[in-house]
């Protein structure tokens, strides 16, 4: 899921520590999430900002 999203960053052109910062997200919150789950609302903040599924990013 990580890689995922650090794949979309680099797409966009930003970093994770402002995509953290877009949404409103701790500094390190999506870092943390190499070895945990996230919430199921931030996961939905980090789907909808990108315009994909959660599915998408968990699978």
């Amino acid at each position: 899921m990580f890689s995922k999203i650090e794949e979309l960053c680099r797409k966009k052109g930003i970093t994770i520590t402002e995509l953290e910062r877009e949404l409103g997200f701790g500094r390190g919150t999506i870092l943390k999430w190499k070895n945990s789950s996230p919430s199921v609302n931030k996961l939905r903040d980090v789907a909808k900002y990108f315009r994909v599924t959660v599915d998408f990013l968990i699978k």
